[in-house]
């Protein structure tokens, strides 16, 4: 009978420890600060953590207590958040997929042709009837900003129509599989890599082809790729977003609706960022295609979001509200007549 007393007194003291430690972490939640791990590829000097700082202070009238954290390799801030060590992460919505299907489905190919779709878009998405869609779990999006269209540059202007891009070896981002079966499936080599490297890769001779918003030719120096032979093909195939997520029980209720109004307030912001790095591009590195492949650019995209829709790798939810928004800029799109997505 002593020893049930002395088992049933020493798991009473267990299980007091850990309610005092449970609440311990969540007092530490509520008053402590909140880690926003920010990635950025020129660290703390480069516009996205700017705009961040900015997020700071207006987080503080929310309830929030917010320590910057800069990242210039988006895989390390991903681990960071997911193992817990960032209570909100800013990363591109092309590796956030995994934590909201919906929201990452947005950076799909040929989604949002024209930025007025990408305004659009995100207008929609701040209104409050769209909160439930920005929730997965634990993980909430507060907010979405554009980085810009992604365009292929090439080191060859002779890559000048969607036949020439057979047999081309092609860097693709190895955690987005929507990449790898599009350049499997006009012909070319993918090779694996990342946002670290694959600039590298187009640099020295890697590879003949890269996908990246204008904001990139710069700061990862592109314009040795294209060397004096190659160009950018001016035509986007992705709208990459950048994405901010938050671990929803680490913030005051209704932060998330706050966070994401604050965030599309700053569209105009991050667009003027958007049209100074494209204009500060080289005319000369510019490449127009003609009407006609710009046709079987567009059925080749649309074809291949179809299929990775089917595969699950899109979410169809959002493929259905894309294409509700391109309908409404251009409701005489043959797609429109259509139900094919």
């Amino acid at each position: 009978m002593q020893v049930k007393k002395s088992i049933s007194r020493a798991a009473r003291v267990l299980l007091a420890g850990a309610g005092l430690a449970l609440a311990a972490n969540a007092s530490a939640n509520a008053t402590g600060k909140q880690i926003l791990c920010v990635w950025d590829v020129t660290g703390t000097q480069g516009d996205v953590f700017n705009m961040m700082k900015d997020y700071k202070l207006a987080a503080a009238r929310w309830g929030a207590n917010l320590e910057l954290r800069p990242y210039t390799d988006e895989k390390i801030a991903s681990e960071d958040f997911k193992a817990g060590q960032c209570d909100a992460v800013m990363m591109t919505g092309l590796r956030g997929r995994q934590f909201n299907s919906f929201t990452g489905s947005l950076d799909s190919l040929g989604a949002m042709p024209a930025y007025e779709h990408v305004r659009q878009v995100l207008a929609t998405l701040t209104k409050p009837g769209a909160a439930q869609l920005m929730v997965s779990g634990n993980y909430e999006v507060g907010g979405i900003a554009p980085m810009g269209a992604a365009y292929l540059f090439v080191n060859d202007r002779a890559i000048n129509n969607v036949g020439k891009l057979s047999g081309k070896k092609v860097a693709v981002l190895d955690y987005d599989k929507a990449q790898a079966k599009m350049a499997q499936k006009v012909g070319m080599q993918p090779v694996a890599s990342d946002i670290t490297n694959f600039a590298g890769k187009f640099n020295n001779g890697s590879v003949d082809i890269v996908g990246a918003p204008a904001a990139a030719f710069k700061p990862l120096e592109l314009f040795k790729g294209l060397g004096t032979k190659g160009a950018i093909v001016q035509f986007p195939l992705v709208q990459i977003s950048l994405q901010l997520y938050l671990r929803k029980d680490r913030f005051p209720e209704g932060f998330g609706q706050k966070s994401r109004e604050y965030m599309f307030s700053q569209y105009e912001r991050a667009m003027k960022l958007v049209a100074t790095a494209e204009k500060d591009i080289d005319k000369k590195y510019w490449m127009q295609i003609p009407p006609a492949d710009q046709d079987k650019y567009m059925q080749m995209i649309r074809e291949s979001r179809i299929a990775l829709t089917n595969e699950g790798i899109y979410d169809k939810r959002a493929m259905k509200m894309l294409k509700q928004v391109r309908c409404k800029v251009t409701p005489a799109e043959a797609e429109c007549s259509q139900n094919l997505e």
